[in-house]
């Protein structure tokens, strides 16, 4: 299921693509892409009715992107048997929760340092 919704993802994501390509830009300084306006559709529709056409399919096209995006969201989420971190760190709801009890403080560079005060120095020979 996951890699047919993928496989439509991807078509819809090309299209998408390919349907913002084909709109007019409206920046003065580009002058649109070819500098002949409308394109090779023009002779088949006029300019105005284009540009509806075109943006209702990038519409349509973006809503189905977007749902297809949280489907397959949804299916990552449901299919992946492990937990969070978070999860597998809380302790069972019947485990009994007593403090640990502090570790012996050896070890630190401190308390090297400390020990070593504390010790005679060897007599040298």
């Amino acid at each position: 299921m996951q890699q047919i919704l993928i496989v439509i993802h991807l078509i819809i994501v090309i299209a998408l693509v390919g349907v913002i390509l084909l709109q007019r830009s409206d920046s003065g300084a580009l002058g649109g892409l070819g500098g002949g306006g409308g394109g090779g559709l023009s002779g088949l529709m006029s300019g105005r009715s284009q540009a509806n056409l075109l943006t209702r399919t990038t519409a349509i096209l973006a809503t189905l992107f977007f749902a297809t995006s949280l489907l397959l969201a949804i299916l990552a989420g449901n299919a992946g048997g492990g937990k969070s971190i978070i999860d597998q760190a809380r302790p069972a709801a019947g485990a009994a929760t007593t403090p640990a009890e502090p570790a012996p403080a050896s070890g630190g560079v401190l308390d090297q340092l400390k020990q070593l005060e504390q010790k005679p120095a060897a007599p040298a020979q």
